[in-house]
């Protein structure tokens, strides 16, 4: 379906969009709380990790899932050549 360079490129654009798209959602808790004061450096540090873990998470599903739907004219291929 998708060249190596095509599926790399789709890969980054996805990555970087789900982090940004988890980045503006996670900003809007308030994690602050939770964390010591005076401690905001690692506050942020923290929602950076779990941003990147999220974002990258919601960009693997996507790409699975495309990559399976591509892949499923070969369950049907192999279907006519039993027949």
């Amino acid at each position: 379906m998708f060249s190596a360079g095509q599926l790399a490129l789709l890969s980054i654009f996805s990555h970087i969009m789900f982090i940004y798209l988890t980045w503006k959602v996670v900003t809007a808790i308030r994690i602050e709380t939770i964390f010591k004061k005076g401690r905001s450096a690692e506050a942020r540090v923290f929602l950076l990790f779990i941003t990147i873990m999220i974002g990258t998470g919601v960009s693997r599903f996507f790409l699975d899932i495309l990559q399976w739907s591509g892949d499923l004219i070969y369950l049907f291929s192999s279907i006519h050549v039993l027949i």
